[in-house]
């Protein structure tokens, strides 16, 4: 079936025409809702949130926008029912703008969601001030109102994940066991999360369902398997090429980066993988030219991938608990070696680039189809080139290789990365049932 898309005009951030009640209805244009997330992820990357829990904070605003949009397009259905243990959101109570109060949803968790809340308060101000010319104040009002109650009822959902529980958990303890993982330098942070799967999921059945084989066993005979799985790593990094150092530095997405001149360290902050992913849905929809509705799509079905394909990652990575390339590396081969992307502080098994990027790549193919190509520009603003790919896919694998090239995975964690992710991302898109085919409003 062919899709019709609403063309966006970009020159307009919002247009009003007049319903059958003489109420103005307020209709926002999808720019609005992108800028809205690119605000969101601005203040996940200043205030330096982990991979797994920016995925949760994209997350929640996403679903909370798409159920207000889906109760007012018969083309689409409710989410509730469909994620675990989310219930119907409320109707409401008067006449509103849907648009606006999809918006307000995603804001005020958003806002409740992150530490830098007096910058999405600014954003929000700004805003509303543009949005609100010309429009009755009492329906503006009523349908912010809508918005809050809607955000209210998720966040509520969002209480029974288990997060506020795994913050008084104990750290993760490190042994001296010489298969296991080791903090790294030039930080040795702590291991990252290491509770996350016990984490609500959103869509899968438990963090456990997407187990991947057992890594490589540990064992530095030169003959072993393992062994070669590390030469691996060490060979490809000290013969890269061009081309490969532009890959691995493009997709490192490293929230925090520590850099050392001397006695000297300084921190760089970057978006995270994630957040890359979610800057590609931003794409995917302009070049589309989706409306409001679709966009919303998007966004709801990519982060439930990319938030249970955290869950399920994780849980497997403090499973295994694998050391990473580097501590073997520079314990029996080259104490000096240094990978060229600095490792990031969790065990090595599985890939959480291999794992979150496939899952994604199928959300977004489910959607904009198998050869959509694009021009990835989400890491332009860190100074990193453009890339052009051919199909999410064809993105989602050069994102898992990158990982090698980098000398943070082995061969193991990257190859079955992917078939983890995919399995994963395959499992959310049939599961969740977002379009009533015979009632879209898009299709023909």
């Amino acid at each position: 079936m062919k899709k019709i898309f609403l063309t966006v005009t970009l020159a307009m951030l919002f247009a009003i025409s007049a319903c059958d009640s003489g109420v103005k209805e307020l209709e926002i244009e999808s720019d609005v809702y992108h800028e809205t997330m690119d605000k969101l992820s601005e203040i996940i990357v200043h205030d330096i949130f982990s991979p797994p829990v920016a995925s949760r904070i994209y997350a929640y605003p996403s679903i909370a926008m798409y159920e207000v949009l889906a109760k007012n397009d018969a083309g689409y259905q409710s989410l509730a029912g469909q994620l675990t243990e989310l219930s119907e959101i409320p109707d409401p109570k008067e006449e509103v703008s849907y648009d606006l109060a999809a918006l307000q949803a995603f804001i005020k968790i958003g806002t409740a969601l992150i530490f830098s809340e007096a910058d999405m308060d600014a954003y929000r101000d700004e805003l509303y001030e543009e949005l609100g010319k010309g429009v009755n104040s009492d329906f503006f009002e009523a349908s912010v109102a809508y918005g809050d109650e809607v955000a209210a009822h998720i966040l509520q959902w969002a209480d029974g994940d288990m997060y506020k529980q795994t913050r008084t958990y104990p750290k993760f303890t490190v042994t001296n066991d010489p298969t296991r993982w080791q903090p790294t330098p030039p930080g040795y942070f702590e291991a990252i999360e290491p509770h996350w799967t016990q984490i609500r999921p959103f869509a899968i059945d438990s963090a456990s369902q997407f187990t991947p084989e057992r890594p490589t066993a540990f064992d530095m005979d030169k003959n072993s398997t393992f062994y070669k799985e590390v030469m691996e790593v060490y060979e490809t990094a000290v013969n890269l090429t061009q081309e490969q150092k532009e890959i691995a530095s493009f997709w490192d997405c490293n929230p925090y980066v520590m850099n050392v001149t001397g006695h000297v360290m300084a921190a760089t902050k970057k978006i995270t993988p994630g957040g890359h992913w979610i800057g590609i849905v931003k794409i995917a929809c302009r070049k589309a030219e989706t409306n409001p509705m679709q966009t919303a799509e998007a966004y709801a079905l990519t982060s439930v991938a990319l938030a249970d394909g955290f869950i399920s990652c994780w849980n497997e990575k403090f499973r295994s608990n694998l050391i990473r390339p580097e501590t073997v590396i520079n314990k029996y081969i080259d104490e000096e070696w240094l990978p060229l992307l600095q490792t990031p502080p969790f065990p090595e098994y599985t890939s959480g680039h291999s794992v979150i990027s496939n899952a994604a790549a199928v959300a977004l193919t489910s959607i904009f189809g198998d050869n959509f190509s694009f021009r990835d520009d989400t890491e332009e603003k860190y100074g990193l080139s453009v890339r052009d790919f051919d199909s999410f896919i064809d993105a989602s694998e050069e994102a898992a290789i990158s990982r090698l090239y980098g000398g943070i995975h082995y061969m193991p964690a990257i190859e079955n990365g992917v078939t983890q992710g995919r399995k994963l991302g395959n499992f959310v898109v049939d599961k969740l049932e977002l379009r009533n085919e015979a009632l879209s409003q898009n299709e023909e």
